[in-house]
């Protein structure tokens, strides 16, 4: 009799349907991690502020990623599990609270379904292997550390620091990388930008990128080796400048407003992921 198992290893469809509608279930839990992380270490810090100061720490209620149950941000409403079904419930109530009618935000069922997309294309990439099951992890921690920066300018050190050991002990076996790579990756990743950072603040006395964005690109350089790096780089500077240049000029968005690098590192990132191989060969058969 044929398992499970070996029906995935057989049949890819199979296997890259069953990753694909993990990805749309995973989804709408990284929602819960984006929406509620920034809260919970916003808490945490005026709680250790607060002890510093020896003021009264301020009592909230319990709020972690799985308490209390997703409610409406606007009246509260308490989301029944029919109303929280990955993106078929947002279609159903167009895109509204059945109690207080005010609109979900967009931005729920548009990371579900890009969840779903890029595991359906890790499943396809990878093939059914560990491998893949090691991708899929990296590639959702990503979208969670892009929308979160996109929303605070922050990459929590609960996501970035545990990402960066878990892409060295991956590679301790030659995942995507062999352990020499991981290790330089990470050491490259960090002090590459932690250089630019204090280059541009020796000449400008700005700051201009954040310590978590070293971290990530460290996180990045654990998982697919230092040879990528360069990879990464160029690609979410390109789509950075791009961006930022299209923010100032369509939208007048003032020039020394901060955006967030996080996004780009983790679009290059994936570019990398998927075909910096190709890319890398293709550049050294140029030479």
């Amino acid at each position: 009799m044929m398992t499970f198992t070996t029906q995935l290893q057989d049949s890819p469809f199979l296997w890259i349907s069953l990753a694909s509608i993990t990805g749309l279930m995973v989804g709408s839990f990284l929602n819960v991690v984006i929406y509620r992380l920034p809260q919970m270490i916003k808490r945490n810090w005026m709680q250790q502020c607060a002890e510093i100061r020896g003021e009264t720490v301020q009592v909230f209620t319990e709020l972690n990623l799985m308490v209390p149950r997703s409610a409406c941000v606007h009246c509260g409403y308490k989301i029944t599990p029919l109303e929280n079904i990955p993106i078929i419930s947002y279609l159903v109530l167009r895109g509204r609270c059945k109690q207080c009618k005010k609109h979900i935000s967009l931005r729920y069922p548009v990371v579900e379904a890009a969840t779903t997309l890029m595991s359906g294309l890790v499943a396809w990439h990878f093939g059914f292997s560990l491998l893949a099951l090691a991708a899929l992890i990296f590639v959702w921690a990503l979208i969670v550390l892009a929308m979160i920066d996109l929303d605070t300018q922050l990459l929590p050190d609960d996501i970035t620091l545990p990402l960066l050991w878990l892409g060295i002990l991956i590679n301790l076996n030659n995942g995507f990388t062999d352990i020499h790579g991981a290790v330089i990756g990470a050491v490259v990743g960090y002090l590459s930008l932690w250089s630019i950072y204090w280059c541009f603040k020796l000449v400008t006395s700005k700051e201009g990128m954040g310590y978590g964005d070293f971290k990530l690109l460290a996180a990045i350089g654990a998982w697919l080796g230092w040879g990528m790096l360069p990879i990464v780089i160029v690609f979410s500077s390109l789509m950075g400048a791009v961006v930022g240049i299209g923010l100032i000029v369509s939208a007048g968005r003032n020039k020394n407003m901060p955006i967030p690098f996080g996004p780009y590192l983790v679009s290059g990132a994936l570019i990398a992921l998927f075909v910096g191989n190709d890319i890398n060969q293709l550049y050294l058969g140029s030479f």
